[in-house]
């Protein structure tokens, strides 16, 4: 069983490398797939994030791929808000059969919502610049910046889902003034901060497995080493659609 949870590890670390596809959309349904509870799929997959996000901000952050100010703003509702969460979670004191019911729930809707973002963002795009000129000037927004802050701290919080594709295609309607590496660098070190909280809060309720995260580590770092590799040799114009239909059909499945 370790042997499969670091393949697993090391096939969804692949595709996020050759597509940049979020992790958690992906991660999450196979640990539920290997039986795991989705209390602590959820958990585990939180810390799992935020570990192998983290390098990526190191390098983004030497690129100047980052804007901090936008990603302060975004963490000052992103944060608190997973914060109630979790503290309203804790005070709920629901029975784990309830609480893996919500996670289901959440985690369902969270997987469609990837999904519809990932088949939409192209058209997305064509509809806000349709001529494809320019951009006017980006300019900070912060109170609709923590807005989407406090919807990824609450979705994210109760999925591990959505930080990655729902994140970033909420920036780019936002600021569609902000470059695509700016975007992505971003929204990764928006994000590490965001699950490194969420992560060690479910820890504390004691929703995570030591040794499955370990195991998924193993896997994951040089299969996103390997996928970023080859992410220039291979398209993703067929894959990028077969992964949202997957994610949809998942998400269905865990929804009804």
């Amino acid at each position: 069983m370790e042997l499969g949870y670091a393949v697993a590890g090391l096939v969804v670390g692949f595709i996020v490398g050759l597509t940049g596809v979020g992790g958690g959309s992906l991660m999450t349904p196979i640990l539920l797939w290997f039986g795991i509870s989705p209390a602590t799929a959820v958990g585990t997959d939180l810390l799992y994030a935020a570990l192998t996000k983290a390098g990526g901000v190191f390098v983004h952050h030497k690129q100047k791929h980052v804007d901090w100010k936008l990603t302060a703003w975004l963490a000052a509702g992103s944060v608190p808000a997973s914060l109630l969460t979790l503290g309203l979670l804790s005070w709920l004191h629901l029975s784990s059969h309830a609480l893996d019911s919500v996670f289901k729930l959440v985690l369902g809707v969270a997987l469609l919502l990837t999904a519809a973002s990932i088949l939409l963002k192209p058209r997305l795009i064509k509809l806000i610049n349709p001529q494809g000129h320019p951009p006017a000037e980006f300019v900070l927004k912060p109170l609709p910046t923590v807005l989407i802050g406090i919807g990824l701290g609450v979705l994210v919080t109760l999925s591990s889902i959505g930080a990655g594709a729902l994140g970033t295609l909420a920036l780019f309607l936002l600021y569609p003034a902000l470059p695509t590496t700016r975007l992505v660098g971003t929204e990764i070190a928006h994000a590490v901060p965001l699950t490194l909280v969420a992560g060690l809060g479910h820890a504390s309720m004691g929703n995570l497995n030591y040794m499955l995260l370990l195991n998924l580590l193993m896997g994951s770092l040089p299969g996103i080493w390997l996928g970023s590799k080859l992410t220039r040799r291979l398209t993703d114009s067929w894959l990028r659609p077969a992964l949202a239909v997957m994610l949809a059909v998942v998400g269905a499945k865990l929804v009804m």
